[in-house]
């Protein structure tokens, strides 16, 4: 299609109109799915309805409901608007032909609870065109809509299994797999990729068997094959949440008939019981993937480990520093104490040699000439666990089952407040999607060269399965040597980086596991 045609394709609901920018196509807001309202809510995704005549897809669409961030660093320079009528999904692509480029399918972060594919950050055209590959970016259902365990406390009555927002990416996988080629893309080369809770979800997408060979590649950031709630703590979870409400767990349409606002208020607090300690919901995410026998029928690095990602070549890493966005919004971190520390990771950590692991990571940090204050070390630690080791447990378990993994680590360090955030959590998505900006990124040569070594390993990844490219050079399959590439102001490729942190977690059984 030449550049002054119209942006107009055929999908198998009905005609679509985009806009060309740039030489950019851009098809903002397609439905992939019926608008799960009404009786469709907390059921699985069903087909859009068809249309007649020509649908102008020109603007983003309503995002799932959500509550806004605790903290102004994650909000949003504007709040996008919100419905339950949520399930539409973006494309950029470089041409409307037959040249089967390799599809990018993004699933946004947010803890589950908040974030969206038409995030500003995520903006496609700069990948897209350095490229030559079509993007995707997604909304799916969040939080109390998306992953709340119903069949069980209402038995039956709401068939919900915990997973419904798993299920809009995989119907969403099954859409791009119907119509991606009239966008230029190639349908049997995929390659899904994601963030926080996009890259945990990226990693259930590995295990899920309703999901298999909608893709050949995965690359999941700073979130692996480890998150995801027993049976018993979702439906603690539920539990607690309609309680809140104040309705009838059996009463199914007077929980259909629920606003969103009391759902999201209720949500709120959710997450402040499950912060409270002693909490029997747990801390971290009352409102994640289910291990519910079904959708996810085990925890999904165990699937990985018995073969359900077979065959599917991954890329995958973390932040150096990723807990230091978090620290930054709590105030106890500045006072934190030797006997807090213990304490703190004890309830992290509640089996193995907590002290032991303490004093491996302040030993280790010290010889590196690194802080080892009582607030550095809990922040390192809880950046190894939550991020790092299953990061490198996910590479280490698809190399024992002889699929290549590849493994990197990303260094780069925010400018913003001096310097104090690091290489913190979501710092390298501007870099990723060429969207790097001056105040929480930062900008320069620098920052240009690490955006384009990243864009080509990533394209490079998608297109053939192996991140080695022109301006990083070879970059080798994880193996006996940990081979992984450091991504920062300096790229280059290391063997078994931050190793003694690494082996202190070998006396921690079970540490990166997600479950509660």
């Amino acid at each position: 299609m030449s550049e002054a045609t119209e942006a107009i394709v055929k999908t198998t609901a009905g005609k679509v109109e985009g806009n060309y920018r740039r030489g950019t196509y851009v098809f903002c807001g397609i439905p992939y799915a019926a608008p799960p309202v009404g009786g469709r809510r907390w059921l699985p995704p069903q087909p859009a309805e068809p249309w007649d005549g020509v649908r102008p897809v020109k603007r983003f669409a309503t995002t799932a409901p959500q509550n806004p961030p605790e903290s102004s660093i994650l909000a949003a320079p504007q709040p996008e608007p919100q419905d339950e009528d949520c399930l539409y999904l973006n494309i950029f692509t470089p041409g409307l032909d037959d040249a089967r480029r390799p599809v990018l399918f993004w699933i946004h972060g947010g803890g589950f609870t908040s974030g969206s594919g038409s995030a500003l950050v995520y903006y496609g055209r700069n990948i897209t065109m350095r490229g030559d590959v079509v993007l995707v970016t997604i909304n799916y259902r969040l939080g109390a809509l998306g992953f709340l365990k119903l069949d069980d406390v209402t038995n039956g009555r709401i068939p919900a299994t915990g997973n419904e927002g798993l299920l809009d990416q995989t119907f969403a996988l099954e859409w791009v797999r119907d119509n991606i080629a009239a966008f230029g893309g190639d349908p049997d080369n995929v390659t899904i990729f994601g963030e926080s809770a996009g890259g945990m979800s990226v990693g259930a997408q590995l295990a899920m068997p309703g999901s298999r060979g909608l893709f050949q590649k995965a690359i999941p950031q700073s979130g692996a094959a480890h998150t995801a709630s027993s049976v018993d703590r979702a439906v603690r979870a539920t539990r607690a949440l309609i309680d809140t409400l104040g309705v009838s767990a059996t009463d199914a349409d007077a929980l259909r008939a629920l606003t969103t606002d009391r759902l999201m208020n209720a949500q709120r607090e959710l997450a402040l019981k499950a912060a409270a300690p002693g909490s029997d919901i747990g801390g971290g995410l009352p409102l994640q993937p289910v291990i519910d026998g079904k959708v996810l029928p085990e925890l999904p690095i165990n699937a990985i480990a018995s073969g359900s990602a077979d065959g599917v070549h991954v890329l995958v890493g973390s932040n150096l520093e990723e807990w230091k966005l978090f620290s930054v919004m709590d105030p106890s971190m500045a006072r934190l104490t030797e006997g807090q520390l213990l304490r703190r990771c004890q309830r992290l950590i509640p089996s193995g040699d907590v002290s032991g692991l303490i004093e491996a990571y302040r030993k280790a940090r010290d010889k590196r000439g690194a802080p080892t204050t009582p607030a550095e070390l809990l922040s390192a630690i809880q950046t190894d666990h939550t991020f790092r080791m299953p990061a490198i447990v996910l590479a280490e378990t698809q190399m024992q089952r002889g699929t290549p993994a590849y493994s990197y680590l990303f260094t780069w360090t925010s400018p913003a407040m001096d310097g104090k955030l690091g290489a913190c959590h979501a710092l390298e998505l501007g870099f990723l999607f060429g969207t790097h900006e001056e105040n929480f990124s930062g900008t320069g040569p620098e920052a240009d060269a690490l955006s384009e070594n990243m864009q080509d390993a990533w394209v490079a990844f998608a297109r053939t399965g192996d991140p080695s490219c022109e301006s990083l050079g070879k970059w080798p399959a994880y193996g006996e040597r940990r081979e992984t590439m450091l991504l920062g102001r300096e790229s280059a490729l290391v063997e078994a980086p931050y190793e003694e942190e690494r082996r202190a977690w070998d006396a921690i059984p079970d540490a990166s596991a997600g479950t509660f």
